[in-house]
């Protein structure tokens, strides 16, 4: 069989095996999802982030801070 030919096919071929393998992953995908539905489990758009502190100290900011609108200058930055 000529080389053209025969490469022809085998890219075909695996063009075809790649496509079945997508559709097996999106098939899969869409039973687990539907299992987890009926699990009650969250949805991916419901996930809970939590809080991240405002200062190192762990604490957050508040209303009433007025040095948290200053911004140390450059040259006393570390």
């Amino acid at each position: 069989m000529h080389h053209e030919i025969l490469r022809a096919l085998v890219a075909e071929h695996s063009r075809e095996l790649r496509e079945q393998a997508h559709q097996a992953t999106l098939a899969r995908t869409a039973s687990r999802r539907l299992r987890a539905l009926r699990r009650g489990a969250r949805r991916a758009d419901e996930v809970a982030v939590p809080a991240i502190p405002d200062y190192v100290d762990g604490s957050f900011r508040t209303a009433g801070d007025e040095t948290a609108d200053r911004v140390p200058a450059a040259r006393h930055a570390a």
